[in-house]
């Protein structure tokens, strides 16, 4: 049975997401908010680039804030393949996961989100591998009430821990660019309709 509500979804309140894409990773591009990726995981060294503010050691971490550094690092032993780096941070801040706030989405594709009650529509860049309940947690600076819908495609309820593909939402990106068609012209569109006591869905 496909979840309905909030009642049956996560804890919102201490929900915290498993994926990132690579656009969001850019916006934090400043010393004083600064995420990188590497090897698959997205890193917040904001607390670092305060900590040793000024410092030219960090000179090359905040010369690539937002950005993917997986060319640093050796990627059998996730370590930085040079030794000659001055490192007076103590251990490296590269070991350990004190900075990980979640994983790189390798691939991304759009989603258009349809608000029935409203005709509001959005669209946003999801990662393929996040559930529905993260979608939805995406969704929700544009409508705090996203989890008292009941979301559905082409008329079927969707399981809100499947992902799109899990639920029958094809990604069919690649099949659009081996035509050498626009495949932003066929964005599928996930349909919300506003559970009131007084409907039967």
């Amino acid at each position: 049975m496909p979840s309905r509500g909030l009642v049956a979804g996560p804890d919102f309140e201490h929900f915290q997401r498993r994926y990132f894409t690579p656009a969001e990773v850019a916006q934090h591009n400043q010393p004083e908010d600064l995420w990188v990726s590497y090897l698959g995981y997205v890193y917040d060294l904001t607390p670092l680039a305060q900590k040793y503010k000024g410092d030219l050691l960090l000179k090359p971490i905040v010369e690539v804030a937002g950005q993917d550094i997986s060319h640093w690092f050796d990627p059998k032993t996730r370590d930085l393949p040079r030794s000659d780096w001055a490192n007076d941070f103590g251990k490296p801040w590269w070991q350990g996961s004190h900075y990980e706030v979640g994983r790189l989405s390798a691939k991304t594709r759009n989603i258009r989100i349809i608000n029935t009650l409203t005709s509001q529509e959005h669209t946003l860049e999801v990662g393929a591998l996040e559930s529905m309940w993260e979608i939805l947690h995406r969704y929700l600076p544009y409508n705090a009430h996203a989890a008292s819908y009941t979301w559905k495609y082409e008329g079927r309820n969707l399981n809100m821990d499947y992902t799109l593909e899990e639920n029958g939402i094809q990604d069919e990106e690649e099949e659009f660019d081996y035509l050498n068609m626009d495949g932003t012209l066929h964005t599928p569109a996930v349909l919300l309709y506003f559970n009131d006591d007084l409907t039967e869905l």
